[in-house]
């Protein structure tokens, strides 16, 4: 499982896991659902207390990871198989264009 902490300007907006069986959930955390309704990451995934749950990830984070020549870069320098979208996700995205970051967190996170 692993799993990354998602923010958005400098709120923590929620969660972000990949399940030992391959499926995505996104959750935002209660704290965020109430003090920031009406500030969502995408109109797919609008602010609410049920995760959203995919067998692919979803196309908002996909879109944060690079492609082409820095795809090329990332995939090289960190050893990672170009298909490995969470993976892709947790090493290239922390500091994206915009308001969303992507925080790594240890699996044994509480």
């Amino acid at each position: 499982m692993r799993k990354a902490k998602i923010l958005y300007k400098t709120f923590e907006a929620g969660f972000l896991t990949e399940t030992d069986d391959g499926d995505y959930i996104f959750e935002y955390t209660p704290e965020y659902v109430k003090n920031h309704p009406t500030e969502f990451l995408t109109f797919t995934m609008p602010v609410r207390i049920l995760p959203f749950v995919d067998r692919r990830l979803f196309p908002f984070f996909e879109g944060l990871i690079p492609e082409g020549w820095l795809l090329n870069i990332a995939s090289k320098n960190w050893k990672l198989n170009r298909n490995d979208k969470m993976g892709l996700l947790l090493v290239c995205c922390r500091d994206c264009i915009g308001a969303v970051s992507v925080i790594p967190m240890d699996q044994h996170y509480e």
